[in-house]
């Protein structure tokens, strides 16, 4: 039985992971370009991590950058990367300071050097760090991570009859942390999007129509609560999980 649950009753998702969607609407509904709302976006994802903190959350994954997402306008792809420099170069020290890991999965071989260099320095700088693993995903794509897991499967030689469930869990991308116990994605857009497509096979979904900048830590615990009311079985009846 998941560490989270107790005859069934969930006590407290260990894993929360997140689209963030919104961003752009914000900013329109209040008559400004649509990359005033990612900039603004950052705020609430420092207020996430804080309330993950704060509740004894030790996993976060958020979807920064889809692999679909290349296909904005130019001048919104350029910003989001820009954005995506400057806050690792602004908030890798507070991450450190605050103990808090990060990692960023996805394919980063399509971001410029520069980007790719701030990413390795954020995650060497912060890799002993225990309070909050904080995953970010960009140019990611749930099925890209099924895709790049078999290919390294078949690089090392694994034939088919070795595959299995756990193994190729091994290679995905997120293989370190525990699959998602909440998903939330904001917003109001009822999909997964090609967000962990293999990891969300169990995972408690939520949808508000909150836009991402802002959401904060009351609708955090509106997620949570929900989550907390539900009754996970995997599979199971009821009458199993009752100790």
């Amino acid at each position: 039985m998941s560490d989270n649950i107790v005859s069934g009753k969930v006590v407290m998702p260990r894993h929360i992971a997140i689209v963030m969607d919104g961003n752009g609407r914000w900013a329109k509904k209040r008559f400004l370009p649509r990359v005033a709302g990612h900039a603004k976006g950052v705020e609430a994802i420092r207020r996430t991590i804080e309330g993950c903190i704060s509740r004894g959350i030790p996993y976060l994954t958020v979807f920064a950058f889809s692999s679909e997402n290349w296909s904005r306008p130019s001048e919104e792809v350029g910003f989001l990367m820009n954005l995506f420099l400057s806050t690792l170069e602004k908030e890798t020290d507070r991450l450190d300071a605050n103990n808090i890991r990060l990692n960023v999965i996805g394919d980063i071989s399509r971001f410029d050097s520069n980007l790719q260099e701030a990413i390795a320095r954020a995650q060497d700088r912060t890799s002993a760090n225990t309070a909050l693993t904080l995953t970010v995903c960009a140019n990611y794509g749930g099925r890209w991570d099924i895709l790049q897991a078999v290919r390294r499967m078949s690089q090392d030689g694994i034939g088919m009859a070795e595959m299995t469930e756990k193994r190729l869990a091994s290679y995905l991308a997120l293989s370190y942390a525990p699959d998602p116990d909440l998903f939330i994605r904001t917003g109001g857009e009822k999909r997964i999007s090609n967000f962990l497509l293999w990891q969300l096979a169990y995972t408690e979904l939520y949808f508000t129509d909150i836009y991402w900048p802002d959401f904060d830590d009351r609708e955090l615990e509106k997620a949570i609560l929900s989550f907390k009311s539900r009754e996970r079985r995997f599979g199971k009846t009821s009458e199993q999980l009752v100790i």
